[in-house]
């Protein structure tokens, strides 16, 4: 057993520095006009903390902060709670999902506090997906929240120093909040509103899903600049690598706005090596991306595939000379 005393542990919770809300070292990156770099963890059916090792390591050589996703399409897997600890105590940045689907407000509540004395500093809010599209569909939702419900509620333990109920916190969570958005959905026009709508919630940083249509995404940013959404959060834009034409149809007619263009799917079909076309071709979405006014930075996602993700940040050339830039508020 490791004692702490009362010195040590008043260290320990040290507020964060002026003009930050948190430790995060993905806060620090954006704040400083760096170009992002965050990464997925998709989690194990295991109980062996050296399979959640494995898939860090190729993140944790490129990416500013890892995202541990909880129960990602209704499907269990080890919780979000235990990778972030298992992360914390390995020495990488992570990223706490907290879907609303499977817990109430007293649960998320006493999470969000565990988790962030367990070292963790960014948090992802979301609704979550129905339990109808995962593998145990008889499981009953809750939905206590919403995402703009769990992000005021964040917000006001963080900034108030309250629970919901009003009772004080005596020392309140250190966490850079943030929330996803999916430009790629129907009807267009309203994704930038939507994304508005979570910014005003709280979020400070957004994580969007995969994005494979350029024009399109580019249209989605052109509004969201015109509402200055860009200059009040950090916009992440989702990008991933495709293991083959018939996985990018799959993606594509299966899971709700994710657009990927006949001309990628046709590249993907005339390839001699579909995965290293698609490799070659998530490295391409990056640097474009990077040159798209208000993008402040990419969010890989490979599901099964982390092994592919430090050879793809590497070879975009997001990384190479990395300075600090403007300072953004």
């Amino acid at each position: 057993m490791i004692e702490t005393t009362a010195n040590e542990e008043l260290l320990t919770y040290a507020p964060p520095p002026e003009g930050y809300v948190s430790h995060s070292r993905l806060e620090r990156v954006l704040r400083s006009g760096r170009f992002a770099v965050t990464a997925e963890l998709n989690p194990p059916d295991s109980a062996d903390a050296a399979d959640v090792y494995q898939a860090a390591r190729p993140l944790g050589e490129v990416a500013d902060a890892i995202n541990a996703t909880d129960a990602s399409g209704a499907n269990c897997h080890m919780s979000s709670i235990g990778i972030c600890a298992l992360l914390t105590r390995a020495g990488y940045s992570p990223v706490y999902q907290i879907s609303c689907r499977d817990r109430n407000r007293i649960a998320i509540q006493g999470d969000v506090l565990g988790a962030a004395a367990l070292g963790v500093s960014n948090v992802l809010c979301l609704t979550g997906d129905g339990v109808g599209v995962g593998d145990q569909p008889g499981a009953k939702a809750v939905f206590d929240f919403d995402s703009l419900s769990l992000l005021r509620t964040i917000r006001t333990m963080r900034d108030e120093g309250v629970f919901l109920s009003g009772r004080k916190i005596t020392r309140p969570p250190h966490l850079f909040l943030g929330a996803a958005e999916n430009p790629c959905i129907q009807p267009y026009e309203w994704r930038p509103d939507r994304l508005i709508k979570k910014i005003d919630a709280g979020a400070e940083f957004i994580q969007t899903n995969y994005i494979y249509d350029i024009p399109l995404f580019e249209a989605f940013m052109a509004r969201v600049r015109d509402a200055g959404g860009d200059k009040r959060a950090f916009i992440i834009a989702g990008v991933g690598p495709l293991a083959s034409a018939k996985a990018a149809r799959w993606m594509r007619n299966n899971v709700p706005g994710i657009h990927i263009p006949d001309q990628i799917i046709d590249r993907m079909e005339a390839a001699d090596n579909p995965s290293e076309t698609g490799k070659q071709i998530c490295i391409e979405l990056i640097q474009q991306l990077r040159e798209i006014k208000g993008v402040a930075g990419v969010h890989i996602m490979a599901y099964r595939r982390e092994q592919l993700v430090s050879s793809i940040v590497m070879d975009s050339g997001v990384l190479t000379g990395r300075r600090k830039g403007k300072a953004r508020p």
